[in-house]
């Protein structure tokens, strides 16, 4: 977080990731940063990605979540592809200001045969925003 800045207000290092389906177009790019522990994913709160007071929509922090975690458990447990989200829990610390870069490397702290377990801590320039804990459904092989 203490990375020098692109002219875009994207930090070094870090690059577009498209996430699938137009659902997500509205709120990307997705932006990451690989790293030994996994990669770091981050945005660039931008105002439609706000509410009315000027600070990320938490539904939009939701959502954000939903697809970094399942993108950065599938990378860490090396199965890339498509996941159903089964649960999503979130807790909001603090509010997410319009402007802030956020970002969160992701935890995969289980994998079985079908489901992945990730967590990840939030921060808006710094600051913890958020944490949320999702378990993912993982494809059927191919028989």
């Amino acid at each position: 977080m203490a990375d020098m800045e692109t002219g875009l207000g994207i930090p070094e290092g870090f690059v577009a990731r498209r996430a699938g389906g137009p659902f997500l177009e509205p709120i990307g790019p997705i932006w990451l940063r690989p790293g030994e522990g996994g990669s770091v994913f981050g945005i660039r709160l931008e105002r439609r990605h706000c509410n009315n007071q000027a600070v990320a929509h938490g539904g939009m922090l939701a959502t954000f979540a939903d697809i970094v975690l399942g993108i950065g458990g599938g990378e860490q447990g090396g199965t890339p592809g498509h996941f159903v989200t089964v649960s999503l829990v979130t807790d909001y610390l603090a509010p997410a200001p319009l402007g802030a870069w956020l970002e969160c490397r992701p935890s995969l702290l289980r994998r079985t045969s079908r489901l992945m377990f990730v967590e990840g801590r939030f921060e808006a320039d710094g600051v913890p925003v958020l944490r949320a804990s999702g378990v993912f459904s993982l494809p059927r092989p191919k028989a």
